[in-house]
């Protein structure tokens, strides 16, 4: 199955914690919200799990993975717990949390791709699901929180560009039958690469052409 890229144990491990890192900003807008701590577990499962759990829903990977593996349901209430005791110190790291964050990206946008294939979804279809897999909880986590998503808002970096990067480079691989472990990973450092450049160069999608000559009353 071209899902499974790398070893159970390892892609296990690599599962976890990208989860964890998801769960940690999630749990951080929570944060920064006011929300309770229930209110923070909420947007910690939302944000690691909700991509995922959407994916499995389209496909028919029912019921989905979030709910049947157990460390995949407690490790968000773990990130949360963390951030209730520490966020002064986990908010100070934020660089390194936005770094894991990016690598998560990669790793998610490859692994729901495979994934949809396997399910027999065609290219298309298959890169749009490891798209949702890899941003779809941070959408739901800004709805959550009553925030316009961050990857529609143009005053954000990419962050849905390189997702659907690595998603499209994997589809590519699948087709060739050239789909593995070390491909797999290049994929997911692709993504990861653009997603730090566009951090560290703050790049953006472009808007509309001539938009500021004709709208200009906008914000």
């Amino acid at each position: 199955m071209a899902s499974q890229i790398f070893a159970p144990d390892v892609e296990q491990v690599l599962d976890v914690s990208g989860i964890f890192v998801f769960a940690l900003s999630g749990s951080l807008l929570a944060v920064r919200k006011n929300f309770d701590v229930f209110g923070m577990a909420v947007l910690a499962e939302a944000t690691a799990l909700g991509g995922g759990v959407i994916r499995d829903l389209i496909i028919g990977a029912v019921p989905p993975v979030a709910f049947t593996n157990t460390g995949y349901f407690l490790t968000p209430l773990l990130a949360a717990t963390v951030v209730f005791f520490l966020h002064p110190e986990v908010t100070r790291i934020n660089r390194t949390v936005q770094t894991l964050d990016a690598l998560g990206l990669g790793l998610f946008a490859v692994t729901g791709t495979a994934k949809a294939h396997d399910y027999g979804l065609g290219v298309i279809a298959s890169v749009a699901l490891g798209l949702i897999t890899a941003v779809g909880g941070g959408v739901i986590r800004d709805l959550l929180a009553m925030e316009t998503p961050s990857l529609l808002r143009w005053d954000r970096s990419l962050y849905a560009v390189p997702a659907m990067l690595g998603a499209g480079i994997t589809a590519a691989l699948i087709a060739f039958d050239d789909l593995n472990a070390v491909t797999g990973t290049a994929a997911t450092l692709v993504a990861f690469g653009l997603r730090m450049l566009a951090l560290h160069y703050n790049l953006r999608a472009p808007r509309a052409w001539r938009r500021g000559s004709s709208q200009t009353g906008e914000a």
